[in-house]
C-alpha cells in the first residue's frame, strides 16, 4: 500500500468533492480516499494494482482535473519570482468582480432606478421601452460572459449526471435571462406600448446573482487564504538563497541547489538554510519558530542547527545534513499540510448530505415553480420563487464547515509547537478520557544521574564498583547506563576500566558481560531475586533507595551481589502543573513505567499522579494501553523506542519532540517543545476546534433548512414573507463567508492557561556599556541563566533589557547577573 497526494481542479462545492470521492473510490485497489474542498487536494491510499495515472484518469472522467501534488504546495498559492507568496486565485476573482460591478451599475440604474423609481434617462431612451430592454439584455449578457465559468462548469456537471453549486447558479441566472429575453421579444411586437412589460424583466436578477455569488467567492477565497497563513509563514522561514563554499570560494546559490554535505555560512541576522552541524564559529540562534522557546540557544562546533532558525550574533560555518523538504522545518510543513488535507471523521455527516444536496435542491425548485403555477400565480412570480430556491441553497457552507476549522486548528497548533499529523488526530485528541504518561523523558527529565553507591564486598571500594559497572554498561544504550558512565567519567575512572567481553542484553532485565574472567550482571531487583542472589540486607537497601524515588541498579559477580548504584531521574519543572491541568480537564491520568513500584510511586507523588502501572516490560506497554481502551478513549504520551507499540495502539499517540524518531513516526501528534503542558494545550485546541466545527455545521444546516423554505415561499400565506433571487444570492454568498470567518476565530483561541499566582512579571533594566550585537548576546545569556527568567529582550538603541519572570526574582539578583557579565546596570524596575 502507498499513499499519494493529488491536486484537484474544478471543484466548487461539497457536491464536487463528493463526486470526486465516488469516482476514485470505485477503482479496484483503492482503499481510502480523502478529498478536501478547502485545499483542492486529495489523499489516496492504494495498492500496486492502481497507479497515479489511473487515479488522475478517474478524476478526469468525473469532469475534474487531477495531478500529483508537489510538496509544500498550498491551495491557490504560488511562489513569485522574487520568492514572495502570492494568491493568483483571489486576484482572478477580484478582476471578474470589478468588471461585473462596472456593468451592473448601469444595468441596475436602468432596471430599478428608471423602471421602478422613474430616475431620468435621455429622451430617445426614455420613450423607447424596447431600447431599455435591449440595453438590459446586452449588459446582463456581458456580465454572464465575464462569469461564464459558472455556466461551463454547471452545465458540464449536469451532462455528467453530477450537478453541483455551479449548476444551481447557472440555472438560476440562466432561467432569469431566458425568461427576460422572451419578454423583450414580446416587447418588440408591441413597440412603444410595451412600457408596462419592463416590470416583468429579470435581467438585473440574472446579473446580480452572478455578481453577488462572485462577491461571496472572493470573500471565501480571501478568508480561505487566511487559513493557510500558518503554512505560508512556515514556508517563508527558509531563506531563498544560501552562501555555499565551493572550490574554496563562497558563492550564493538558490536554496533548492543546496546538497547534503555542502559547507555553508550564515551571517548574523540571517536565517539558516538547512539542518546541519556547526563546523566553525560561535553564536546564539533563535529557534522559537520551531520550538516556541523564546531564549536563544548557544551554538559551537559540533552543535546542531536547523533550517528556518535565525543566527543572531556570530558568524557560523556549517555542514548541511538535511536539505529542502528533508529538514525539520520541511517535515513540519508537510505535517501541517497533511493534517489540513486529510478529513476528520466528523466530516462524514456533511459528506453524506452533500452527495444528495444539489439534486434535492433542483427537485425542490421544480416543485416550487410548479406549485405556484398550479396555485394560479403568474409565470414570473413562480419563476422568481424557483430561482430563489436555486440561488439561496449553499452546499459550499456544508463542504467548508469541517476543513476550514481543521486547517486553522492545525495552524494554531503548529504555531505553538503542537503538530497534528492528521485531521483525525486533531478530532480524537479532544475526546480523550484517559491520558497515559510514560515516565522517563516524559514526566521526568530523562537524564538520570548517580546519587548513591553502596558496596557490599568489603574488598571493593566505591571507585572499583563504579569501574566495573561502567565497563559493563559501556555497550548499553539505556539512559541508566549512560548515568553510570557519566559518573565514572566525572571521577576520571574511564581510562582505568577493564574490558568487557561477551556482552549480552537481558531483555527487560539488564545486561551481562565477562570482565576479568568473571561474569558480571547489572540488573533490577526482580531479576536478582529470580537468580537467588537477593538477601534481606540488600533488599532493605534497595527498598530505601526506591522509596526515595531512586532506581537501584544491582551488580553481581558470579553468584553474589557486589553492590548497588542508585540512579535518580528528577521530574520536569512543569510536570506537576501539566498533570494538574489534565485533571482539571476531567481526564484520568495514568503513569506507565518499567521501573519498580517504589520508584514509580515516589515519582508519581512528586508529580501529583494517583494511578501508576509499574514493572512493565517494553512489550507489555501495548497490552496495558489496549486494556485501558476498554474503559475510554486513550491518549498515550511517550518519547522512547519502547513506547512505539503503545503509541500506535492508543486512540491518539503523542510523542515528545525530543524523543526518538521511531516514537515520533509512531505517533499522531508531536510536541516540539517536549513540554507536558503541551499535552493539555493539544487537548484544549482539539476541543475548541471540534466545537467550532459543530458551530459551522449547525450554521450550514440551519441556514439551508430556513433559507430554502423561505425562498420557496412557504411563509407567504401565513406571514407574507418572500425572498427575491437577488437577496437569495447575497445570502448564499455570505453563508460560506460566515463559516470561514467563524473558523478564523480559532486563531485567537487560548490553549494555555495561567493560574493567578503564576502570572508573569516583567522587569526593565537600564544597562550601560552595551556597544554591539555581541554585547547584546552576553546580556541575554547572563539574564537568561537566572532561575525564574523565562524571556529576555535586549534593546541596544535604548540601552535596556526587558525580562519576563515566571517567579519573583529580586532586582539585586538581576543587576548582579548583568554586572558579572561585564556591564553596568543603572536601574531595575
Amino acid at each position: 500500500m502507498k499513499t499519494q497526494k493529488f491536486k484537484v481542479t474544478g471543484m466548487t462545492c461539497s457536491a464536487c468533492s463528493s463526486h470526486v470521492h465516488k469516482a476514485v473510490s470505485q477503482l479496484a485497489g483503492v482503499t481510502e480516499v480523502q478529498v478536501n474542498l478547502l485545499t483542492n487536494s486529495m489523499i489516496v491510499t492504494f495498492d500496486d494494482n492502481v497507479t497515479g495515472e489511473n487515479i488522475c484518469e478517474a478524476v478526469m472522467h468525473a469532469g475534474y482535473g487531477a495531478t500529483p501534488a508537489e510538496k509544500n504546495e498550498t491551495k491557490s498559492v504560488t511562489v513569485a519570482n522574487d520568492g514572495s507568496i502570492e494568491d493568483k486565485h483571489t486576484k482572478t476573482i477580484i478582476y471578474r468582480l470589478v468588471a461585473s460591478l462596472i456593468l451592473l451599475l448601469p444595468l441596475m440604474y436602468l432596471s430599478m432606478g428608471h423602471v421602478m423609481w422613474s430616475w431620468p434617462l435621455p429622451d430617445f431612451l426614455a420613450r423607447n421601452p424596447v431600447a431599455i430592454g435591449l440595453c438590459q439584455l446586452l449588459l446582463s449578457a456581458m456580465v454572464m460572459i465575464i462569469n461564464q465559468r459558472f455556466f461551463t462548469g454547471g452545465f458540464k456537471s449536469v451532462l455528467r449526471g453530477a450537478p453541483n453549486m455551479d449548476t444551481l447558479v447557472a440555472l438560476g441566472s440562466g432561467a432569469s435571462f431566458i425568461y427576460s429575453t422572451a419578454v423583450v421579444f414580446k416587447m418588440t411586437a408591441m413597440g412603444r406600448d410595451s412600457h408596462h412589460l419592463l416590470h416583468g424583466l429579470y435581467f438585473e436578477s440574472a446579473a446580480m446573482i452572478l455578481t453577488l455569488i462572485t462577491v461571496g467567492k472572493m470573500l471565501e477565497s480571501y478568508s480561505k487564504g487566511k487559513t493557510t497563513n500558518a503554512i505560508k509563514k512556515l514556508m517563508d522561514l527558509t531563506p531563498k538563497t544560501a552562501h555555499v563554499i565551493r572550490d574554496g570560494a563562497e558563492i550564493t546559490v538558490p536554496v533548492q541547489e543546496l546538497r547534503r554535505g555542502d559547507i555553508f555560512t550564515v551571517r548574523p541576522g540571517e536565517n539558516i538554510p538547512a539542518d546541519g552541524v556547526v563546523v566553525d564559529g560561535l553564536s546564539t540562534v533563535n529557534e522559537s519558530a520551531l520550538t516556541g522557546e523564546s531564549l536563544p540557544v548557544d551554538k559551537a562546533p559540533g552543535g546542531e542547527v536547523f533550517a528556518g532558525t535565525v543566527n543572531q550574533h556570530g558568524f557560523l560555518t556549517c555542514e548541511a545534513m538535511r536539505v529542502n523538504t528533508d529538514t525539520t522545518l520541511g517535515q513540519i510543513i508537510e505535517m501541517v499540510e497533511n493534517a489540513a488535507s486529510s478529513k476528520a471523521p466528523i466530516a462524514k455527516i456533511a459528506d453524506k448530505v452533500s452527495g444528495i444536496f444539489v439534486p434535492a435542491v433542483l427537485l425542490i425548485a421544480v416543485i416550487t415553480g410548479t406549485a405556484w403555477l398550479i396555485a394560479g400565480r403568474e409565470f414570473g412570480f413562480a419563476l422568481a420563487r424557483a430561482v430563489s430556491v436555486l440561488v439561496i441553497s449553499c452546499p459550499c457552507a456544508l463542504g467548508l464547515a469541517t476543513p476550514v476549522a481543521i486547517m486553522v486548528g492545525s495552524g494554531v497548533g503548529a504555531k505553538n509547537g503542537v503538530l497534528f499529523k492528521t485531521a483525525t488526530a486533531l478530532e480524537q485528541t479532544g475526546k480523550a478520557d484517559i491520558v497515559v504518561l510514560d515516565k522517563t523523558g516524559t514526566v521526568t527529565k530523562g537524564e538520570p544521574t548517580v546519587t548513591d553507591i553502596y558496596v557490599l564486598d568489603e574488598s571493593n571500594s566505591t571507585d572499583s564498583l563504579l569501574k566495573v559497572a561502567a565497563s559493563l554498561e559501556m555497550k548499553s544504550e539505556h539512559p541508566l547506563a549512560k548515568a553510570v558512565i557519566k559518573a565514572a567519567r566525572d571521577r576520571n575512572l574511564l581510562d582505568g576500566c577493564p574490558e568487557a567481553i561477551l556482552f549480552e542484553a537481558l531483555p527487560g532485565h539488564g545486561v551481562s558481560a565477562v570482565i576479568e574472567d568473571r561474569t558480571i550482571v547489572g540488573s533490577n531487583g526482580a531479576y536478582m531475586a529470580e537468580q537467588g542472589y537477593m538477601t534481606p540486607e540488600i533488599q532493605a537497601v534497595g527498598d530505601k533507595y526506591a522509596s526515595e524515588g531512586k532506581t537501584p541498579l544491582y551488580f553481581s559477580r558470579g553468584d553474589k551481589i557486589i553492590g548497588i548504584i542508585a540512579v535518580a531521574d528528577t521530574i520536569k519543572e512543569d510536570s506537576s502543573k501539566a498533570i494538574a491541568e489534565l485533571r482539571q480537564l476531567g481526564l484520568r491520568v495514568v503513569m506507565l513505567t518499567g521501573d519498580n513500584n517504589n520508584t514509580a510511586q515516589a515519582i508519581a507523588r512528586q508529580a501529583g499522579i494517583d494511578e501508576v502501572v509499574s514493572d512493565v516490560l517494553p512489550g507489555e506497554k501495548e497490552a496495558v494501553v489496549t486494556g485501558l481502551k476498554a474503559e475510554g478513549k486513550v491518549v498515550m504520551v511517550g518519547d522512547g523506542i519502547n513506547d512505539a507499540p503503545a503509541l500506535m495502539s492508543a486512540d491518539v499517540g503523542i510523542a515528545i519532540g525530543a524523543g526518538s524518531d521511531i516514537a515520533i513516526d509512531s505517533s499522531s501528534v508531536v510536541l516540539m517543545k517536549s513540554s507536558l503542558c503541551d499535552v493539555a494545550a493539544a487537548i484544549r485546541l482539539s476541543r475548541k476546534t471540534i466545537r467550532n466545527i459543530h458551530q459551522n455545521l449547525f450554521w450550514a444546516f440551519f441556514y439551508n433548512c430556513i433559507g430554502i423554505p423561505l425562498a420557496a415561499g412557504v411563509f407567504i400565506p401565513a406571514f407574507g414573507l418572500t425572498l427575491s433571487p437577488m437577496i437569495g444570492a447575497a445570502a448564499m454568498s455570505l453563508s460560506s463567508f460566515c463559516v470561514v470567518t467563524n473558523a478564523l476565530r480559532l486563531n485567537f483561541a487560548k490553549i494555555y492557561i495561567m493560574n493567578k499566582e503564576e502570572k508573569k512579571m516583567t522587569k526593565t533594566l537600564i544597562i550601560e556599556g552595551m556597544m554591539c550585537v555581541r554585547c547584546q548576546a552576553h546580556v541575554e545569556k547572563a539574564l537568561g541563566g537566572v532561575a525564574g527568567v523565562e524571556k529576555v529582550t535586549v534593546d541596544l538603541k535604548k540601552k535596556k533589557a526587558v525580562v519576563e519572570l515566571s517567579q519573583d526574582v529580586s532586582d539585586q539578583v538581576l543587576m548582579e547577573a548583568v554586572s558579572e557579565a561585564g556591564y553596568e546596570p543603572k536601574s531595575c524596575k
